[in-house]
């Protein structure tokens, strides 16, 4: 298998324009209120939004604690103009303690429409929130865990072990063939007629090159002799890192589908992609995603346009 170098990709999760401070995290303080400190709600995968005059979303910085005396956790994700920016996630609403004027929004549905100075803040803190919404006890002892380091580590009561914040590296590749046509799938798991581009999680003890032709081969029944990557991007939902790459597989032919993952799969040229979405009968993934930048990056422009 050949791996080639290519230019990168972008979406709108992947500019990363904000300091994240990360050496003040031990500082004394550092999380303490005052008229310098910044906050960022987040719950569950949404983030909080406004809308600023040209209509451009933003995420919502607000100048009170809003955790109303509970303990959640706060985490220092870096400065901006000077100011500390504090995300913390809070739980789910209740109609004594939720606040009906908070905008929270689905970070995977607005991302595309987020400043792009404020795409990184919102990745850091949807993904610091599903980590410690999702962490709370020691791995080995069970004991409870006390936030440190400005929210990014986690030290256990007991035994004193440390816990760090987790991404897990996944490869999602854009399959093409010898009449360069694209695989598109869909996973037996995905709602309706949606459809994508193929992934998966690297396996310990794997490149992202090996990951990339283990699991066109597992999932597709199909060899690529060719992998190239072409960017990343943080998928926070919950803990994703994914690693685009172009991918060949000159043969092409008939797709042995994995069972219980993968619920069809097809070659598509570019005008038959284009027919089916016009007849409603495939659905592409979002423009905040990789798998959408890879389709467009080989349909030669945005696929629904």
């Amino acid at each position: 298998m050949a791996i080639l170098r290519g230019t990168h990709l972008r979406t709108p999760l992947t500019p990363h324009t904000s300091d994240r401070d990360a050496l003040e995290r031990g500082k004394v303080g550092i999380l303490d209120p005052g008229e310098d400190a910044r906050y960022l709600v987040t719950r569950a995968g949404a983030v909080a939004v406004r809308e600023d005059e040209q209509g451009t979303l933003r995420v919502e910085l607000e100048s009170e604690d809003p955790r109303e005396g509970t303990m959640q956790p706060l985490v220092l994700l870096g400065r901006r103009d000077g100011l500390r920016i504090l995300a913390v996630e809070l739980p789910a609403p209740s109609a004594e303690l939720d606040d009906p004027g908070r905008d929270l929004r689905d970070l995977r549905r607005v991302a595309e429409h987020l400043a792009e100075d404020d795409a990184d803040l919102a990745a850091a803190a949807t993904a610091m929130g599903a980590w410690h919404r999702s962490t709370r006890c020691c791995p080995l002892c069970g004991g409870a865990l006390e936030p440190e380091q400005a929210g990014w580590v986690l030290r256990c009561r007991e035994d004193g072990t440390e816990q760090f914040p987790r991404t897990d590296p996944a490869v999602i590749m854009a399959v093409r063939d010898g009449q360069d046509r694209l695989l598109l799938a869909r996973n037996a798991h995905f709602r309706g007629a949606f459809h994508s581009v193929l992934a998966g999680f690297v396996e310990p003890g794997e490149s992202l090159e090996n990951a990339v032709e283990r699991e066109v081969a597992e999932e597709v029944g199909v060899q690529v002799t060719e992998v190239q990557y072409v960017g990343s991007q943080p998928w926070p939902f919950p803990r994703s890192l994914m690693l685009g790459y172009r991918a060949w597989a000159p043969e092409g032919g008939e797709l042995t589908l994995q069972e219980d993952e993968i619920a069809e799969a097809h070659w598509y040229t570019r005008e038959e992609l284009a027919e089916e979405l016009a007849a409603g009968t495939i659905e592409l993934p979002g423009p905040a995603s990789m798998g959408r930048a890879l389709i467009d990056d080989w349909y030669g422009r945005s696929a629904d346009a």
